[in-house]
């Protein structure tokens, strides 16, 4: 399994329906708003790393609020 942090920024007053839809895609484990520089911060696990992109193209960006994302891989040094 491959895990990432997904930060998100959303559009005023928007982070937590953002938080809340994304909650509900399957291979989120965990969606939360949060304050600083980004909104929300996701974790989320995929079989692949092609998988887990998938995910974020085709679900997690289409949710409505959202401009950008940044997409954190976690990596076992």
């Amino acid at each position: 399994m491959v895990q990432a942090y997904i930060l998100i920024q959303t559009e005023v007053g928007k982070a937590t329906a953002v938080a809340q839809s994304i909650g509900l895609i399957d291979g989120v484990l965990q969606a939360e708003d949060v304050t600083g520089p980004y909104d929300v911060i996701v974790r989320a696990e995929a079989e692949t790393m092609d998988d887990l992109g998938r995910m974020v193209v085709a679900r997690v960006q289409q949710v409505e609020g959202i401009t950008r994302t940044l997409t954190c891989p976690v990596v076992h040094l």
